[in-house]
Formats: structure tokens, C-alpha cells, sequence
């Protein structure tokens, strides 16, 4: 029996009276808005995805310290945490951080389109990236499954979890990771460059898929407390569990997208607020060198090449690793796969829901 996918989560952001942020060492789950500066301090907005919550709770309070010694200026945080893709609507909406950190490019893409970001974000070294991971799979101690690559996911009785493209930027990556490595001949029984023979591959794991949560982090918390066999996710996911305690093992497919984590300053709001210098500030200091060095220590594959040559053990290469390139871009993947009525993993979603006959 094909076991039906949870429906899409429609999340709702309320705008306006928006007061869910934190000072910096917590979170919340739902955007805030973001307070005037005060004489002699200032407040910072961060709008980022869920996956990076606890390097940015290491990396918040040694910029505070750097800048009140630079600048004699104490600045207090506000963050909000939440799927890429939901937090990317909610600045659009009128949730005025001052800074975005997101999963994906076109998240910020959607803002630039809404004319709140006007600068070049791409324009540094590392072309607007923070930090990069890969596709992995969290499974259960032992792995009693013999999970060992993107094929076994298609195995009878079997229960994947992933996040819901609608809402998370890490459930897109999965979706563009599994179809990628399809698609380039490192699924077994998939030929290459056969594009309905991946598709075909797409279908048998949603089949599979029992839950789709909001995020990437809320689906890594349903698998330990757990709910299902494999969760596909982020590597960095599973390598921060692991450290907090968690027992359940870690695959490494032979074939992933290189997903990489962009961020960006967002004009309009650092200028209503008063904040563009301090928000620039905090922006190159995440691409320090000590602050690419937090990043590794909590999964994420860092961009600065001495930060990830001195950590290269501890993030094995793929046998085959591809970006975004391969689907042309954003812009191009992003209807080609989500589109609301026609996109690749729409229309699988839909076809996965359907009950044999």
C-alpha cells in the first residue's frame, strides 16, 4: 500500500505585531520584529533557516565582544529561526531583519525580487556564501536497513523522512541531490542520463516518505524521537546530533549537490533601522577565518580553502559531487522541480499520494 505523504504544511506569518525574537543565546521559531537602536546600542535582526541555530549561538557573542571593543558600541540580537523558504516569505512580508541567513540562493533571490536587497550580495570572494554541506542520511543505530546509498531508499518498508519543499530550503537540496545523483549514474538500477528513469527513481522513495515537516531541523528532531527509518537531511544535522549525544549512525551517498548557504544584508531594513554598518560588519566577520573555523566545528564545510584543508578529514570527499550548475541554476530548477502545477517533484508528490489501484 503506498503509504500517503503528509499534506503540505501551510505556514502562516503573521506580520505586524511580530514579537517572537530573542536576545542572542536563544531563538525562536517565528520572525520578530526588530527594535529601534538606543542611544549608545544598537539592535541587530538576524532572519536565518533552522540548521545553523547552535553556530550561531558560539558565533553572536564574540562578535558583540569585538565590536564593543572596536567600536565602544554594545549591540543586542533578535533572532528568528525558521525554514529557509518560510523565512525568505516572511521578509518579503514585511519582517524586517536586518540580516538574512538562508539554505539557498533563490531565498534570497525572492527578496532581491522584492527590491529589499539592492546592492550586489554576490559580489565578495565567496560570491554571498557563509557556509556548505552535502546530502546525508541519518539512520538508526546499527543501520538495521542496510542503508548505503540513494537506492536503498526505494527498498520495500522502508520509512524516509524529509523536509517539505514548500517551507525548507534543505528539502529542496534533497530533492535536487537524489535526482542529480540519479540522473548521473550513481543510483543503482537508474541508467544515466535517463530522465525518466529518474523520475521513476523520485517516485519510489516519496512513496516511501511518511512525514514531511516544516524544516530540516524539525525533521531531524521527529527522526530522534523516533519516527521513521532514514531521514534524508543535511550532513551538518546529523554530525551536530551526534555531538550533543544522539545514537544513530551517519551515510555518506557516493553522489551529492553541493549545497551552499548564502547570506546577505538587507538594505532596505539596516537603512530604516540605522544598523547598515554594524549588519556589514557582522556579515564579514561570519567569513572570518575564526568564524569559518565555529562553522566546521558544528558540520558545516567552511568556504575559507585554509579553514577546509585544515578539516578536510573530518569532511570526506564524494565520489561524485555536482552543484546547481547542473540544473542551470535557481532559477531554472526551481519551476522545473516545484512548480505549482507541473514541476517534476509536484507532480511526483501528487503521484505518490495516489492510491493504487
Amino acid at each position: 500500500m503506498i503509504r500517503k505523504l503528509t499534506k503540505y504544511i501551510v505556514l502562516v506569518v503573521v506580520i505586524g505585531l511580530l514579537a517572537a525574537c530573542v536576545p542572542a543565546g536563544t531563538s525562536s521559531t517565528e520572525p520578530a520584529a526588530a527594535d529601534s537602536a538606543s542611544a549608545g546600542a544598537v539592535t541587530l535582526t538576524l532572519g536565518g533557516y533552522t540548521t545553523p541555530r547552535e553556530a550561531y549561538a558560539e558565533l553572536i557573542p564574540i562578535f558583540q565582544a569585538q565590536w564593543k571593543e572596536q567600536t565602544g558600541q554594545d549591540v543586542t540580537f533578535e533572532e528568528s529561526y525558521l525554514g529557509s523558504g518560510a523565512q525568505s516569505r516572511a521578509v518579503v512580508e514585511g519582517f524586517e531583519a536586518d540580516v538574512v541567513a538562508l539554505s539557498l540562493e533563490a531565498d534570497v533571490t525572492r527578496i532581491v525580487n522584492a527590491g529589499l536587497i539592492t546592492h550586489d550580495w554576490k559580489s565578495g570572494p565567496t560570491k554571498g556564501m557563509v557556509s556548505t554541506s552535502v546530502v546525508a542520511f541519518a539512520v538508526r543505530s546499527g543501520n538495521p536497513k542496510g542503508i548505503t546509498d540513494w537506492a536503498d531508499l526505494a527498498q520495500a518498508d522502508l520509512e524516509v523522512l524529509t523536509p517539505n519543499p514548500k517551507t525548507s530550503g534543505g528539502a529542496m537540496w534533497n530533492i535536487l541531490s537524489l535526482y542529480g545523483a540519479a540522473k548521473r549514474g550513481f543510483v543503482d538500477g537508474v541508467a544515466q542520463d535517463d530522465e525518466a528513469a529518474a523520475q521513476e527513481f523520485l517516485l519510489n522513495v516519496l512513496r516511501n516518505v511518511t512525514v514531511m515537516d516544516k524544516g530540516a531541523r524539525e525533521s531531524i528532531t521527529n527522526f530522534e524521537q523516533g519516527v521513521g527509518d532514514v531521514a534524508i537531511t543535511y550532513e551538518n544535522e546529523v554530525l551536530v546530533a551526534q555531538k550533543g549525544g544522539q545514537d544513530y549512525d551517519f551515510v555518506l551517498p557516493r553522489s551529492s549537490i553541493l549545497i551552499e548557504n548564502p547570506v546577505a544584508v538587507v538594505d532596505t531594513y539596516v537603512d530604516q533601522h540605522g544598523t547598515r554598518a554594524v549588519a556589514e560588519a557582522f556579515v564579514a566577520f561570519l567569513l572570518t577565518k575564526e568564524a569559518q573555523e565555529i562553522f566546521a566545528q558544528y558540520g558545516l564545510r567552511s568556504v575559507d580553502p585554509e579553514v577546509a584543508a585544515a578539516t578536510a578529514a573530518q569532511y570526506p570527499a564524494l565520489a561524485d559531487q555536482f552543484t546547481i550548475d547542473y540544473f542551470d541554476g535557481w532559477a531554472a530548477a526551481t519551476p522545473l522541480f516545484f512548480g505549482e502545477t507541473d514541476g517534476i517533484f509536484t507532480k511526483a508528490v501528487e503521484q505518490a499520494q495516489t492510491p493504487a489501484q
